[in-house]
């Protein structure tokens, strides 16, 4: 993130001094510092934006991991009812998704890069693991029905 808005603010800085070189030296100077000071007002603006789409992602995975809990209780509940022989195998795998949902919780809290090529390939990976982790929840279902 931080990389794409410095290189975006030196084109502007670069496209403002090419364009100021045809006038008188004060102006030049007049130019250059308004091109600073929009640089530094889009870099800001980036920054802000960064952190409402941060902070919106970070929202709505909360709320799917808050119903993959609730589909692990509805999982853990139905396993009571289950023989005794496959109730061991069929909690370990409720076990094996309550973990994958607790790394997905970490994962998402703990996020700090501010790198904008990096959050893109994150927030990929995480809606990935996300989705992985929604089906597998649908697949214990209909196991679990059969």
């Amino acid at each position: 993130m931080k990389k794409s808005i410095f290189i975006m603010a030196l084109s502007t800085l670069s496209i403002g001094l090419t364009l100021s070189s045809c006038g008188s030296s004060p102006e030049k100077v007049e130019n250059a510092k308004e091109d600073v000071a929009e640089a530094q007002q889009d870099l800001e603006k980036a920054k802000a934006d960064y952190v409402e789409e941060y902070a919106k992602f970070k929202l709505e995975s909360e709320q799917r991991i808050t119903e993959n809990d609730k589909n692990l209780a509805d999982l853990k509940a139905s396993s009571a009812k289950m023989k005794k022989e496959v109730k061991a195998d069929y909690d370990k795998k409720v076990a094996e998704l309550e973990m994958r949902n607790e790394n997905l919780k970490v994962k998402v809290r703990d996020y700090k890069d501010d790198d904008h090529d990096k959050w893109e390939a994150f927030k990929r990976e995480f809606n990935h693991d996300m989705d992985e982790l929604g089906q597998s929840f649908k697949d214990m279902s209909k196991n679990n029905v059969k």
